[in-house]
């Protein structure tokens, strides 16, 4: 039996949009289509995201800590950030050394009595403004010792862009996923196959489930009981 040996099966914008029009019982006949449909797949990256953590999205970054300073802003792209790590020695092999660092809530953060104390950084509150997130370490980074702040993050989906022969910034294993989810988009937009949405959203849904199912962390995970505390 032949076969192709080739293992680099994708699509490019044009083709998916194109897959979307056909499941949803239209034709893409115009530019104004064309538009429209890449402004539901940005749209539909963006959701994708306020779903939960998708794992190809996670990168990790580092950034060195200046004594006195509090505040670090990150890079515009950062989403949230997962896990974050103060690291002493950096780049020495024997005693290069990260201890992971707490998340406190706002609330936590304000209620601490004196923010400017300064020794070793162990915990963080993340700041989430409309442009980009910062961290807030406490207790302020002091000049006894020299340290790096590592961090994991959630990185944001590259944007579909203009050329039709871009590819989105995903596995080729959501492609399913994202054409059910532009083809139930159009339907919303497209009076005359309104009464298919249903059928698209269901078949949307179990493509997202599918996907999110396979992209899930499968690492052991082994949850240890440590009594009630009161």
């Amino acid at each position: 039996m032949a076969t192709s040996g080739t293992y680099a099966f994708t699509l490019d914008l044009t083709d998916m949009i194109e897959e979307s029009f056909e499941r949803a019982g239209l034709e893409l006949r115009s530019g104004y289509d064309y538009r429209s449909a890449r402004r539901s797949i940005d749209l539909l990256m963006l959701e994708w995201q306020n779903r939960g953590l998708n794992l190809w999205t996670i990168q990790e970054g580092t950034t060195s800590i200046t004594a006195g300073t509090a505040r670090y802003a990150l890079s515009s792209d950062i989403l949230d950030v997962i896990e974050v790590y103060i690291r002493t020695n950096s780049g020495d092999s024997s005693t290069q050394f990260d201890q992971m660092m707490t998340r406190v809530s706002i609330s936590a953060y304000a209620h601490l009595s004196n923010k400017l104390t300064q020794a070793k950084p162990l915990q963080y509150w993340v700041e989430k403004d409309p442009g980009a997130i910062a961290l807030n370490l406490w207790p302020v980074p002091d000049s006894v010792e020299s340290y790096t702040l590592g961090y994991y993050y959630m990185q944001r989906i590259e944007d579909s862009g203009s050329p039709g022969s871009n590819e989105m910034d995903m596995p080729s294993r959501y492609l399913p996923c994202l054409v059910s989810g532009l083809a139930y988009q159009l339907s919303l937009k497209r009076p005359e196959i309104a009464d298919r949405a249903p059928a698209l959203k269901a078949d949307y849904e179990e493509q997202w489930t599918l996907a999110a199912d396979a992209d899930r962390e499968k690492a052991a995970f082994k949850v240890t009981p440590g009594g009630y505390r009161f």
